[in-house]
């Protein structure tokens, strides 16, 4: 649980190719990254290996004489071709293969019930517990697949909800599929049948339904080995297309087919599985993996101690780990135990791990690599360097995830402020005006509005970009957010500070701003509606709509840009007031209108005609573009 907390909370904030590589490449640095993008790659190539080989157990219950070898090769490239096609193929392939396996295990677990003999648990704790600690390191590779989920992150939709589900659901059907399936194992069958027994599940279903039993359970196996192979070459092939982005590995391993498949890391990751099937025994060597993927666990446990403890503002992951730190602790610590009874062999594979990235990193990556991690960000407090592109990657990061459904973007918009000036000014003109503004409805004198505006444009805190600037600010006074549009057809002159001497290197012409400040104590939201905002310039549409808007309704629904969309908050202080208290059946609405949702204390009502509304409730909206227009003028 320590390192499945961890993960989601890193691949919920940095979605990105590369997973375990990525994240401590951003974390610990490029040389922890190489270290692990090298061994983690390695570790999964190794399994795929593993459970291709692995089929051959199954397969030798039908075939006498039979020769394994060709047949995982030949699996190998079946398989690369169907990644070659892309990630959604390779994942429909998947999900029809786990849904057989789950199927027949299923059938499994329920037909062997009535044979399982009380007897057979006689005893059964009776073990040693430094050999269940053992035994516990050398399995635990089998959990390497909660890293592959994180590694193909940067292709999943909506990431901060699908990657906590994913790896929740996986954990928690393993979980049970693996309890269940060893209670009718050691049920069925004494332990003298169990041991050296390969085919455990063929032996059960051989008692259970004889012959077509057997068959059954190798199909359920085969099948499962062949699912493993699958995501393990999915995943496998994303490492070195992230470490080739950072220039940890050649350029040509970011090369993207038509399809969006790094497709050179793919050949290059199945061709390494195809020489260790024919050079090796991948059964012997993917056990001693075990020690190297603990230690992986161990530092995406320190990864998040270090993100944490960085304090990023843009750091924002959508799920934070519980009982932080003490779950990465007791992370790094089972680890680090179990490590210890894996055995000299297995401890020996991981520091020729270790050193292999080692070399790598310092005979490559070293000399092209002008970046460092977040631990940086906390050596910054003794006095030592930081790598300030974390923060800007972070933040991109950030835009790219979008708004949460909790984020009062509409409503910041809808009650913001518009000036809309004529002729042409200075910035500091235009500040004046707006901080004198804003020290009427905040808790802040204009001057220190002034001053905080004015130091972060000075340090290169506020964004300029097609035209247009985002002055922005958090303070301690603010209890909500405020933002105020100024559109100057004429031009604002602002000038460009350079942030190293705090002094002006050139100007530019802004046709408007957007001055956002936020409470402090939400420094995410505060960032995700400033990326939210600068989304919406980079639009083809936006410029025009600005441009050629009539008023403020028009000024806001630029920025807004959805014409078939609007949300509001219910507030007695403003025109949204003559709705509190009323039942959803009496409002108003353009009959081409429909309230989809009614956000309430942060659960979602799904709107029934007898609700009765509260203050504070916020109503989402959608219809057609003159409705909406007309919610608009109405309520804002």
């Amino acid at each position: 649980m320590p390192f499945a907390l961890s993960q989601i909370e890193l691949a919920t904030a940095m979605p990105r190719a590369g997973g375990i590589y990525y994240y401590f490449d951003r974390s610990l640095g490029p040389l922890f990254g190489t270290i692990g993008g090298i061994g983690v790659w390695l570790v999964l190539v190794l399994k795929v290996a593993f459970v291709l080989v692995g089929i051959g157990a199954y397969l030798t219950l039908f075939l006498s004489g039979f020769s394994i070898t060709p047949v995982a090769v030949g699996l190998a490239i079946v398989l690369g071709i169907i990644n070659f096609f892309g990630s959604k193929k390779s994942s429909s392939l998947q999900i029809i293969l786990v849904s057989i396996l789950l199927i027949i295990l299923v059938g499994f677990i329920a037909t062997g019930i009535p044979y399982v003999q009380q007897k057979n648990y006689e005893g059964i704790l009776d073990f040693d517990f430094f050999s269940l600690a053992s035994t516990a390191g050398i399995v635990f590779i089998s959990f390497v697949g909660i890293t592959k989920i994180a590694s193909i992150s940067e292709e999943i939709k909506n990431p901060e909800i699908n990657i906590p589900k994913g790896i929740f659901l996986a954990l928690i059907t393993a979980l049970i599929i693996y309890i269940l399936g060893t209670i009718i194992m050691v049920g069925v069958l004494p332990i003298d049948a169990i041991k050296g027994n390969l085919t455990v599940p063929a032996t059960v279903e051989k008692i259970i339904l004889g012959s077509p039993g057997v068959i059954l359970i190798s199909i359920a196996a085969i099948v499962s080995f062949i699912s493993l192979a699958n995501s393990g070459i999915l995943s496998a092939s994303r490492y070195p297309l992230a470490m080739s982005r950072d220039h940890i590995l050649p350029p040509f391993f970011r090369r993207l087919n038509k399809l969006g498949t790094p497709s050179i890391s793919l050949y290059i990751t199945v061709l390494t599985v195809i020489i260790i099937l024919v050079s090796f025994d991948p059964t012997k060597i993917a056990k001693l993996a075990s020690a190297f993927q603990l230690l992986v666990f161990a530092f995406l446990c320190l990864a998040v101690i270090v993100m944490r403890e960085s304090k990023i503002q843009s750091y924002d992951p959508g799920y934070k780990s519980p009982l932080y730190p003490w779950m990465q602790i007791a992370g790094i610590a089972a680890s680090l135990f179990l490590i210890t009874q894996l055995g000299v062999l297995s401890i020996l594979f991981t520091v020729l791990l270790i050193s292999l990235g080692f070399i790598w990193y310092w005979n490559y990556s070293k000399e092209r690599v002008a970046r460092t991690g977040a631990i940086y960000h906390i050596f910054e407090r003794l006095g030592r360097q930081r790598f300030h592109g974390l923060d800007s990657e972070l933040r991109g990061i950030l835009k790219e995830k979008g708004l949460r459904k909790e984020d009062p973007f509409e409503e910041i918009v809808s009650h913001s402020k518009c000036f809309d000036f004529k002729e042409k000014q200075n910035f500091n003109e235009v500040l004046n005006k707006i901080a004198e503004y804003l020290s009427t409805v905040l808790p802040i004198s204009a001057e220190e509005i002034e001053q905080q505006i004015m130091e972060g444009t000075k340090i290169g805190a506020t964004p300029v970009t097609h035209g247009f600037a985002l002055p922005h600010f958090r303070s301690d006074h603010l209890d909500r957010a405020e933002l105020v549009l100024v559109r100057n057809t004429a031009g604002v002159v602002i000038d460009i500070f350079n942030p190293l001497t705090h002094e002006a290197e050139e100007t530019q012409i802004v046709k408007g701003l957007f001055f956002l400040v936020s409470p402090e104590n939400n420094p995410a939201q505060h960032l995700r509606i400033l990326a939210k905002i600068a989304g919406r310039l980079d639009d083809d549409d936006f410029q025009k709509k600005w441009e050629t808007a009539k008023d403020d309704h028009e000024i806001k629904d630029a920025l807004l840009f959805d014409e078939e969309f609007v949300s509001f908050i219910i507030r007695s202080n403003n025109k949204t007031s003559i709705l509190i208290g009323e039942p959803i059946k009496n409002i108003q609405i353009p009959s081409s209108c429909l309230i989809t949702t009614i956000m309430r204390e942060g659960k979602t009502i799904v709107p029934k005609g007898n609700i009765i509304l509260n203050e504070l409730d916020r109503l989402i909206i959608m219809g057609d573009k003159e409705g909406i227009k007309d919610l608009r003028q109405k309520f804002y």
